[in-house]
């Protein structure tokens, strides 16, 4: 095994301590804003969605990820390995700056561009979707925006019904919705580690098969293992300026705006694992807390700057990446 494939296993898990910090941040900020869940316990209950997601709803979205890359032999270590760098890169400086990135989209970005620059538009497997399931990096792209409409869409519909619901309630229901945030927050905790930690599965098998180590895009036990106690380690790091733009700069959070925000996007996500389609846990879930605000008929407190701000970082990731990720490949030739 070369120094080439060793750094792109590793860079594959820093992604994923990286994309722990990110996505999980987001995971925990609604319990922890409105003051349902202790911060230890948030992390508690994301910690255990990390380890379980992965091993319990297979490996569809690691397959998707796997086959991005058509590119074999060193060069495809290579490529693997600059998409990799340009998206922890990317990820660190939106966790610097608060802001909430999409790392699902920093990774098919860094590969895309990565793998134009070795060789062009042949060395990417652009794929779209077929009987449901997406593939390539179309089908990620296609993926990604459904799934935001989706946690727009359910978040409107399901606070309004929540509203209905909790019309003529006393605050004897508080123990009732603050148990549903418990139930909601572990839920979608589950469906981010399911299909997160699957990300950082697909590039090691990526760099592997690119080394002729494996023949197929199967995923050994011991990169389940290693992915998803990465994320687990990022879970614990915590971003928590993410969390305060997610739990407070975007709409005033009350325990049932986070009840069904999280559950909204737990049902996305879940959903989406399924179908093997790589999605942005921060992505749907803010899109859902916007859902939330405008169901109540608050649109005019929804902070419509903010929303923007975080909808610019979304359309500029994948060129950002793209383009760092080609920057980045010559470097990694040495390495390969």
């Amino acid at each position: 095994m070369n120094i080439g494939v060793v750094l792109g296993v590793l860079m594959a898990l820093a992604y994923a301590v990286m994309n722990g910090v990110n996505d999980a941040a987001a995971v925990v900020a609604l319990p922890v804003v409105t003051r349902v869940v202790r911060p230890s316990a948030a992390i508690a209950i994301a910690v255990l969605g990390n380890l379980l997601g992965p091993l319990l709803l297979g490996t569809a979205v690691a397959g998707l990820i796997a086959g991005i890359v058509t590119v074999q032999g060193p060069e495809g270590v290579a490529v693997v390995g600059a998409g990799l760098t340009s998206a922890v890169a990317w990820c660190a400086f939106c966790w610097w700056r608060g802001i909430p990135a999409s790392a699902s989209q920093a990774l098919v970005g860094g590969l895309t561009g990565a793998a134009l620059a070795a060789g062009g538009p042949d060395a990417v497997n652009w794929g779209g979707v077929s009987n449901w399931r997406p593939s390539g990096v179309f089908g990620a792209i296609i993926a990604l925006l459904v799934s935001v409409a989706l946690g727009l869409v359910l978040g409107v519909m399901a606070d309004r019904l929540a509203r209905r619901s909790l019309r003529r309630a006393t605050r004897r229901v508080e123990p009732a919705v603050g148990a549903g945030e418990w139930l909601s927050a572990g839920a979608l905790a589950f469906g981010h580690g399911a299909n997160d930690a699957q990300k950082s599965m697909g590039a090691i098998v990526a760099v592997l098969v690119a080394a002729g180590l494996q023949s197929t895009s199967a995923v050994p036990l011991w990169v389940v293992l290693a992915a998803a106690g990465a994320l687990t380690l990022g879970t614990a790091l915590g971003g928590w300026s993410i969390v305060h733009t997610l739990g407070r700069r975007i709409v005033r959070i009350r325990p049932v705006d986070g009840l069904v925000s999280q559950g909204s996007s737990a049902v996305v996500v879940v959903a989406s694992s399924l179908v093997g389609a790589p999605v942005s846990t921060t992505e749907v879930l803010a899109s859902s807390i916007v859902g939330a605000g405008v169901g109540r008929r608050r649109g005019r407190h929804v902070r419509w700057s903010m929303v923007r701000h975080i909808g610019i970082s979304w359309v500029i990731t994948i060129p950002s990446t793209a383009v760092l990720g080609a920057v980045l490949l010559p470097l990694w030739r040495l390495w390969s």
